[in-house]
């Protein structure tokens, strides 16, 4: 049996540059941090020599071809596992909450198939097959950084390149950083759920249709959020954690301004009420509308009576150091 650990993630700044109708011609430069809350994928060998998958839906199927998930169906075309296989999967958090939970399945999936067949790619090449199926092969209109984060885990910096090509680069953090933004991080379940593909259709149209900005409008926000990128690695690596919480609330005005819907205007009141009960800043995390409210704050007692006077529930979590793991292999 293989079991892989996979991280989910958090953006802290440049969420959107991410995507190949921008990095393609501008260059995207993006931060994430993987969390202490992950996606698990075991992989079994199945002597019935049928394909035996098991996630919120039971599967059994001949042909990998006729598996109706979409990501495991081209997962195994990928691989080229065609039979004797059990496949199960579990997360701490359910998906569609903006935490990455698709890509971290997907680089999962793809490291415990190979570690099956006692192959053992390195976490970026693991990536980078991962954007492989969801981009190309499944045409998600997403960009790469869960995948990247899931892989590598920790507080990284991608740049993504005009020819498709993603730099890793891991933040320099004192300890005394690390820990602070493992203690006053904050994360609170908006209990609203949307498939972050069907956000960005809209929002990367570029027509200006259903309340979407238009082509020039997005290009300039992005522009602007992939400096706040570049303004929150920076503010990191110096340990200038006011500034970094202070980012956070840019980022979201940014975000909010791309996709100013209904749920939208409700998370901005959420965020407002969080940052009068004594956050530094925040913002929502992930591209569908909903999932977390992210905050940072060094006095944590009065947001929280405020976000739980608001019936939203705080998710505690750290920074995941690790990325992608095989915690099982016998």
């Amino acid at each position: 049996m293989i079991i892989t650990r996979t991280p989910l993630r958090i953006t802290l700044g440049g969420g959107g540059t991410d995507l190949p109708a921008y990095y393609r011609e501008h260059g995207g430069f993006l931060v994430a941090a993987a969390i202490t809350k992950y996606v698990f994928i075991a992989v079994n060998r199945n002597f019935d020599d049928d394909l035996l998958l098991k996630y919120s839906q039971i599967e059994r199927v001949d042909d990998p071809a006729d598996t109706q998930h979409r990501l495991l169906r081209e997962i195994l075309l990928t691989t080229g596992v065609s039979n004797g296989i059990e496949i199960s999967s579990m997360a701490d958090i359910p998906a569609g909450t903006g935490l990455g939970s698709s890509g971290a399945f997907t680089v999962g999936t793809l490291q415990a198939l190979r570690a099956h067949r006692h192959e053992h790619p390195s976490n970026v090449e693991l990536a980078e097959l991962a954007c492989h199926v969801e981009l190309e092969r499944l045409g998600e209109p997403i960009g790469k950084q869960d995948q990247y984060i899931a892989a590598v885990g920790g507080v990284t910096a991608f740049t993504f390149n005009p020819d498709d090509t993603v730099d890793v680069t891991p933040l320099g953090l004192a300890p005394t950083t690390r820990h602070q933004l493992d203690d006053n991080l904050v994360l609170f379940y908006t209990g609203i759920r949307r498939s972050a593909s069907d956000v960005l259709a809209v929002q990367t149209s570029g027509d200006g249709s259903a309340g979407a900005p238009s082509a020039a409008e997005l290009t300039d926000n992005l522009h602007e959020v992939k400096q706040l990128g570049r303004s929150t690695a920076d503010a990191l690596e110096r340990g200038d954690l006011y500034t970094f919480g202070s980012l956070l609330t840019e980022q979201w005005e940014r975000k909010f301004a791309r996709s100013p819907s209904p749920v939208h205007r409700q998370a901005d009141d959420w965020i407002r009420a969080g940052i009068d009960a004594g956050a530094v800043g925040g913002k929502l995390v992930g591209a569908g509308d909903g999932g977390f409210l992210l905050f940072y704050a060094e006095a944590k007692a009065d947001l929280r009576a405020a976000m739980a006077k608001l019936e939203l529930d705080e998710v505690r979590f750290g920074i995941d150091a690790f990325g992608a793991t095989v915690i099982v292999a016998e």
